[in-house]
């Protein structure tokens, strides 16, 4: 495939330099109307009203209905072609028979820069040029060079000028046209390496879970089968302690399972998932601290990975509370605003000093939990805060803007 600039020079050159411009149809039918009018008017002044009049007159009226059928003819493969020739003979007809109308040629001249290739057009836009200054010679009594030097130095120079232009333009769009494409393998890039960044994620937790518990088991089964015989009471206990890490790593899976793909958020169109997610986290999640779940506002429907975040954000919060504030309760509150999805957890527990949470390494998992919660709202368009001080409680507060449109999923 040939690079952007060439396609958008092969576009160039098979079509008009000037096709592109935004109105210019409108405009040009206007100025041809008014020059047709003011040069009738002018001819009518200078010359009788006989019959050699009724004819140009005539002649102008049909030179200004066929230059207002180009949009009809625009679409169709060769008959913009054609349209340029019966215009063009037809104003140089009427030019030549009535100089007046010489001044006809500029909007016929841009149509024709409208319709045919750049080589094409030079060539006709001269021709005409040339008769325009024969036309004007013949009202002259002397000949004079620059009647017919003069305008077609001035149209040449017009329309290589306007050649440039395009060009430029054309070239720019080309790289604007590239940017776009840049920036949507740019995207491409992030959403690949965001999926690696999960990937490693759940590597990381299966290993330190599942995988360790599954280490556990195998070596407490070992352990069993060695005592089978000389210390059955042991190898039991080793078996009791390989079936309760068996329900463990069971556990782990499903809470993996459960953070991969939240139940019923996936379409949710009345907003009802959402807090009745967040109240099954709170039940679950709880181990003995009194847990409520508020939701303020109007439930409406969420994108999915929006609602997956703050179910996961919830879960997260809630674990350091039972794992680390020493709460006796919890709060949740969902708010729905117009513009914007609020989740709060807040406790009554121990709390801590907030600036640990912006040193390079946090102290303790709650400070790596924090952080976790932090980067998934970012990664989602939105934000998270946490507000706590020692002896104060903590409150974690994760919002997401809601511009009716689907989020992107981390």
């Amino acid at each position: 495939m040939p690079p952007r600039p060439v396609r958008a020079y092969a576009a160039l050159v098979q079509e008009g330099i000037l096709a592109p411009v935004a109105r210019l149809d409108r405009w040009l039918d206007g100025v041809l109307l008014v020059l047709l009018v003011t040069c009738s008017m002018r001819y009518l002044l200078r010359h009788d009203l006989d019959v050699t009049a009724a004819l140009i007159l005539c002649g102008a009226v049909v030179l200004g209905v066929a230059y207002s059928t180009r949009r009809l003819v625009a679409d169709r493969e060769a008959w913009p072609t054609v349209w340029v020739g019966v215009v063009v003979v037809l104003w140089v007809a009427l030019t030549l028979v009535a100089p007046s109308f010489a001044w006809t040629a500029v909007p016929v001249a841009f149509a024709v820069l409208q319709v045919l290739p750049f080589a094409y057009a030079v060539t006709v836009v001269v021709m005409m040029t040339a008769v325009v200054s024969v036309a004007w010679s013949r009202i002259t009594d002397d000949l004079d060079p620059t009647v017919f030097v003069g305008p077609v130095g001035i149209a040449l120079v017009t329309v290589l000028s306007y050649r440039a232009l395009e060009r430029e333009a054309r070239t720019r769009q080309a790289l604007i046209d590239e940017l776009t494409e840049a920036q949507a393998d740019l995207a491409a890039a992030q959403r690949r390496s965001g999926a690696l960044a999960e990937r490693t994620r759940l590597s990381r937790e299966i290993h330190d879970s599942v995988g360790q518990g599954l280490s556990s088991i195998t070596l407490l089964l070992g352990a069993a089968e060695q005592d089978w015989d000389r210390r059955p009471a042991t190898a039991r206990e080793h078996v009791a302690a390989a079936g309760s890490a068996a329900r463990e790593g069971l556990d782990e899976v499903r809470q993996i399972v459960r953070d991969l793909a939240p139940a019923g958020l996936e379409d949710d169109r009345t907003g009802e998932a959402l807090p009745a997610a967040l109240r099954r986290v709170a039940a679950i999640g709880a181990h003995g601290v009194d847990v409520q779940v508020r939701v303020h506002g109007e439930p409406a429907g969420v994108p999915a990975a929006v609602a997956s975040a703050l179910v996961r954000s919830a879960r997260g919060a809630l674990a350091n509370v039972v794992e680390h504030a020493s709460a006796r309760r919890a709060v949740v509150s969902l708010t729905y605003l117009s513009d914007e999805v609020l989740l709060d957890v807040r406790d009554d527990g121990n709390g801590f000093d907030v600036t640990l949470l912006d040193r390079p390494a946090p102290r303790g998992d709650r400070g790596r939990g924090l952080d976790g919660i932090r980067h998934r709202a970012a990664d989602l368009g939105g934000s998270a805060d946490v507000e706590s001080a020692p002896g104060e409680g903590t409150t974690v507060s994760v919002r997401f803007p809601l511009d009716g449109q689907e989020a992107p999923r981390g």
